[in-house]
């Protein structure tokens, strides 16, 4: 395969990854905001689930081409302490927004004539917000820009510190073979199972903005940029500072104590030979 080939099937790959992601997920959403009563009415957790299990299915298909990185968050965290080549974060970053904004073109294809139902039956328009939330993330109740800005710091940090942890080869005790993107997919799911409330638990500049830039284009106006409290910028950079911290936690308090010294747990010495 020629670099170059490979090279934009790694950027097809992070494209698709976060198509799927956000086709399975805003779906998901759309589902609890616009139904009356939804079928998730005393079932968050299958929301929560549902965004996981699209993260899973992401790392399955696109993973062995790309990585799936799937979150700008993600790539710069790799860039900067595990040897990602720095001049492809920004390529990969553009397809991911990419990514984002068929994966949520494919749901207003979906769900288009649901959520003009909807905002006709609340009095609302697409220009004043109404069933937004399927697209991109704003503030729950009681919650500041500001202190959203920070919950997805702390939020987006976990995520990292889990995913360094996931694929170390040295962590012993971190899931072994394929079984690292379910773990991953489970993680997506119970952060927004204990926090998801707060303001929609971004975690992933991509997953804000792709979605963010189609509902402009959409029709959603001044609610998607700059949106109200002008958050449009807190699920960019709060991910990406975030993912940043946590994964140097890993690297800080982490890495350094685990038995680096001795051969993954796949390949070890002491292991029974097979042949």
């Amino acid at each position: 395969m020629s670099r170059r080939r490979a090279w934009i099937g790694e950027l097809i790959s992070e494209a698709l990854a976060v198509a799927i992601i956000i086709l399975i997920g805003d779906s998901a959403a759309a589902m609890i905001t616009l139904y009356d009563p939804n079928p998730y009415a005393q079932a968050y957790w299958g929301v929560c689930i549902a965004w996981g299990l699209g993260v899973t299915m992401a790392i399955y298909v696109t993973g062995s081409v790309s990585g799936t990185h799937a979150n700008p968050a993600v790539t710069l965290a790799l860039a900067l302490y595990r040897g990602f080549p720095k001049r492809k974060v920004v390529p990969y970053w553009i397809a991911q927004v990419v990514g984002g904004f068929v994966g949520a073109a494919l749901v207003l294809q979906l769900y288009h004539p649901v959520i003009d139902a909807y905002n006709a039956a609340h009095g609302l328009t697409r220009a004043g917000g109404g069933a937004a939330g399927v697209f991109f993330t704003h503030p729950g109740e009681h919650v500041t820009p500001m202190h959203a800005f920070w919950d997805e710091v702390i939020l987006t940090g976990m995520l990292l510190l889990g995913i360094f942890a996931i694929t170390d080869e040295f962590n012993e005790v971190a899931p072994r073979a394929n079984s690292s993107a379910l773990m991953i997919g489970l993680l997506v799911a119970a952060i927004g199972a204990s926090a998801g409330y707060l303001e929609a638990w971004a975690l992933n500049p991509a997953r804000d903005l792709g979605p963010r830039l189609l509902a402009w284009l959409a029709g959603y106006d001044g609610a998607a940029f700059p949106s109200p409290g002008n958050y449009w910028w807190v699920p960019l950079a709060a991910p990406l500072l975030g993912g940043v911290l946590g994964a140097g936690l890993y690297q800080i308090a982490v890495k350094p104590f685990l038995p680096s010294g001795r051969k993954p747990h796949a390949q070890d010495d002491t292991a029974p030979a097979t042949d």
